[in-house]
């Protein structure tokens, strides 16, 4: 599933670099056009989350909001160099899910917004899924979806995301990602866990998830936010 975002922001320079940066993690993003019909483009679009920054001409981010919350429940992240709690407040008053003020870093940004995703479609995540990073794998039927699709995992594939998805971004060593593969009965040696985590990536790669697992050339494997080119 690709999730479909809508950008309403009158800044050109931040509204280009919000929208290639999140497309890269392969979302849908869509600036809005003619900031006097926000509301029009919202329905035409049908988005997933809308990104709204406050300070806008015509009418007010709040204002707009208002405008979305009388038709729909979708979640609204609000952006603003207005970071005072007043306006804080007042954006989370008005049906606002976050809140995140400029001058912001790109990779923030993006976490926010995943987060803001999983809590708003992902209750369903249930005991045998685990989710980092725009991956999700069903530990039950060895599946692994991305933002660009699904494809299977053999048994030491999944069992290398799992260890690294519940290490919580935090750097794994091969010295325990084998001892993790021996206690689960399969008995690898160091070319065989180059291999498997090899192959992990590139099925990572073909949902839509370049980047996501970078090698620490001597140290190990972690898990990072994607986007980027594999190391």
């Amino acid at each position: 599933m690709t999730y479909k975002i809508f950008l309403v922001e009158d800044d050109p320079v931040i509204a280009q670099a919000v929208a290639a940066h999140l497309t890269m993690w392969g979302y849908e993003v869509r600036p809005a056009q003619d900031l006097r019909r926000v509301a029009e483009e919202f329905a035409a679009f049908e988005p997933h989350l809308v990104l709204l920054d406050i300070g806008l001409p015509h009418r007010s981010g709040y204002d707009w909001c208002r405008d979305i919350r009388r038709r729909s429940k979708v979640p609204v992240v609000f952006l603003s160099s207005a970071s005072e709690n007043m306006d804080i407040i007042t954006a989370m008053n008005l049906g606002g899910d976050d809140f995140i003020p400029k001058p912001f870093d790109l990779s923030v940004l993006t976490a926010k917004v995943q987060a803001v995703l999983r809590r708003a479609y992902d209750f369903g995540l249930g005991a045998n899924r685990l989710a980092w990073g725009g991956a999700q794998v069903d530990l039950g039927t060895s599946v692994l979806h991305g933002p660009q699709g699904q494809c299977e995992l053999t048994r030491n594939e999944l069992r290398i995301a799992q260890v690294l998805m519940e290490s919580g971004g935090h750097l794994v060593t091969r010295q325990d990602l084998m001892a993790r593969l021996w206690e689960d009965e399969s008995f690898v040696d160091d070319n065989t866990l180059t291999v498997n985590v090899s192959r992990l990536r590139r099925k990572l790669e073909q949902v839509g998830l370049r980047g996501l697992l970078a090698t620490r050339k001597g140290l190990g494997y972690q898990l990072g936010q994607g986007g980027g080119e594999p190391k």
